[in-house]
């Protein structure tokens, strides 16, 4: 048995879960980049949930792409955070409904029993700390990948 490669996708929809913290350093690289309007973001207390609704650069199927001469991809994807116990953000202003925020990467920080706190870091200086009672996350592609808006593979140089 050999592990996935990015190319194994295809252009099927990716449907992960993270289950514990050694699954998120693969769901961090998949979701690297993703852009999405401040207003796609929704916490339910009660149920103990966060959502957030994502443009996700294919990052699996960049090889492809560039093999193939195309445009890169996106796709509207719906990562799910369960078992929330609280949530605090900072650097981000939500009352401005046109900010547009990209999301550079995702940390855990373990804590006592399993539980600890997922931090989801944008740019500028942007952060959404997510304290969780364990690692809980689904991330599901929703769409059609599409060609990327800018034609581009993100670049941090």
């Amino acid at each position: 048995m050999t592990d996935a490669r990015y190319e194994d996708g295809d252009e099927a929809p990716l449907r992960l879960i993270a289950a514990e913290a050694a699954d998120l350093p693969v769901m961090a690289a998949l979701l690297q980049d993703a852009v999405f309007p401040i207003t796609e973001m929704r916490f339910d207390a009660k149920a103990r949930r966060f959502a957030l609704l994502l443009n996700r650069f294919r990052w699996e199927d960049r090889a492809a792409a560039e093999a193939a001469n195309r445009p890169y991809e996106r796709v509207r994807s719906l990562l799910v955070v369960e078992d929330v116990l609280r949530l605090r953000s900072s650097g981000i202003d939500r009352s401005d409904t046109q900010t547009v925020l990209s999301l550079l990467t995702l940390d855990f920080a373990p804590g006592v029993d399993g539980m600890g706190t997922l931090t989801l870091t944008l740019a500028g200086d942007g952060a959404i700390a997510i304290e969780v009672e364990a690692v809980n996350l689904r991330l599901d592609d929703v769409t059609r990948p599409y060609i990327a808006p800018s034609r581009q593979m993100p670049d941090h140089g």
